[in-house]
Parts: C-alpha cells; sequence; structure tokens
C-alpha cells in the first residue's frame, strides 16, 4: 500500500485519540451480532490509544522481539499456508492450532479482511501498523495457547487476556462489556469472575507479542504454556460446555 499525500503524517493515520462513544455504538451492534467481527475492530480503533505504539517500543527492548521486528514477517501467510501448518507434529502448539482452525473454518485472512472493512489502512508498510497487523494474527493462537474456545464467554476471556498482555483499552471493554452482557443473561454463569481470570493470566504470563511464533508452534502445547507462564482457565472450563454453546447475547 502507497500512503496518498494527505496521509504523509503518521499520526493523521494512525490516530490515537480515545473515542468511547464510537466504541459504545459499535459495541451494541456487536451484541446484536456477534459474527460482525468488523464491529471489534471499530472498538479497537476507537480505543487503543498509545497502546499499540507503546507495545512496538516494547517489542525493541527484547532480544527476540526485536529481531521479529527487523524480520518483519507477515504471520497471516504462514498461518494460511497448509504445507506450512501441515508440518507440525501431533501434541504440539502447531497442531492444536491447525485443529483449531480447520474445526471452525477460519482463516488468517478472513479476520484480515474484516480489519480493511473498517481501517483502510492496515497494509501499509509501517512498523507500528505491522505490530497492529500481528496482533491481529495472533488472537486465534492466543485462543490455543489459553484453552478458551470461540463461544460468547470465551471470546470475552481471550480478549481480557489480550488486555492483560497488552494493556489496550479496546480489549478490556469488550472483555468487561460481553462479561455483563452474560451475566444478565443468565445470572448463574461466572461470566465476571472468568474474565477477570483471564485478565489476571494475561498480566502473569510472558509477554506473547514479540514470540518467534514459528518455533512455538514446534513445541508440544503443555510444554509452552508452562514456559510462558499461562495460567489454567479453570473459572471458564467449570461452566459446561453446552451451556456455554448456547449463549446469546441480548440484542
Amino acid at each position: 500500500m502507497t500512503l496518498s499525500a494527505d496521509m504523509d503524517d503518521f499520526r493523521k493515520v494512525r490516530s490515537e485519540r480515545m473515542r468511547p462513544l464510537l466504541a459504545l455504538r459499535a459495541f451494541r451492534r456487536l451484541i446484536r451480532n456477534k459474527e460482525d467481527t468488523a464491529q471489534v475492530f471499530e472498538i479497537m480503533r476507537a480505543l487503543s490509544g498509545r497502546s499499540v505504539s507503546r507495545g512496538y517500543k516494547r517489542m525493541l527492548r527484547t532480544v527476540e522481539g526485536g529481531r521479529q521486528a527487523f524480520l518483519r514477517e507477515e504471520l497471516a501467510h504462514k498461518l494460511d499456508d497448509p504445507a506450512w501448518l501441515g508440518q507440525f507434529a501431533p501434541g504440539s502448539v502447531g497442531a492444536a492450532y491447525r485443529a483449531f482452525r480447520e474445526a471452525r473454518g477460519f482463516t488468517a485472512d478472513g479476520l484480515a479482511e474484516a480489519e480493511r472493512e473498517v481501517i483502510p489502512f492496515v497494509d501499509a508498510p509501517h512498523p507500528v501498523v505491522w505490530y497492529s497487523r500481528r496482533l491481529r494474527d495472533v488472537h486465534d493462537i492466543w485462543h490455543v495457547l489459553t484453552g478458551y474456545e470461540t463461544d460468547a464467554l470465551g471470546e470475552a476471556c481471550v480478549v481480557a487476556f489480550s488486555y492483560g498482555q497488552t494493556a489496550n483499552l479496546g480489549f478490556a471493554f469488550i472483555g468487561w462489556g460481553a462479561a455483563r452482557e452474560i451475566q444478565r443473561e443468565v445470572h448463574s454463569i461466572p461470566a465476571r469472575k472468568a474474565v477477570l481470570q483471564a485478565w489476571r493470566n494475561g498480566r502473569a504470563a510472558r509477554w506473547l507479542p514479540g514470540l518467534d511464533y514459528e518455533a512455538l508452534f514446534a513445541e508440544p502445547l503443555e510444554a509452552a504454556r508452562r514456559r510462558l507462564k499461562i495460567g489454567p482457565a479453570d473459572v471458564y472450563h467449570a461452566v459446561p460446555a453446552e451451556v456455554r454453546s448456547g449463549l446469546r447475547l441480548r440484542a
């Protein structure tokens, strides 16, 4: 993507101004349709503030993170390559991720297309924008690492975990807002408690955005969780799967 002349100032391309009302309107649309992924990106655009640029700077302060920033590989390209994904042995992170996406029909490019609807410059050749793409592309990998599924409560928990990792208020807004709606729908589900645990797990874990994901995919899943200090999602898993799958957030 070539930036036009009126977008030469990066501050105009990626505004760091908070827009809570825009986020609230997008969240209401998301509640009406959990599959409307574009609303997630609307919320993230409205509430990310300086967290993305700060995250990129943090990446540069680590040896592996700096190496990844220097290489600037696009994770989405690898994640959508069947030959690359097919190399990982059973029991590995890569095999678990492969099974996760095959069971759901997900693709990394599908998520990217949803973001392009909202953020037209998302493919810009800029290091901070590249880092934001990386955060987008690791979302489903973090589902696998944390053990949260793609039901409404699982999504609320994985974004709360992401808030613990990134301090991005967009994640906090989605996670806590979804937990509130779930709790209103079914009082017996400990949605707030599950989301709070997920946030704490995100804070306690090693910092994940700067990892070498190719090397990580070759690791046994349980060993990787221990190495990365990712705590168990026992509050979430205490809710029966059939109850979680039946959740329908109120319109």
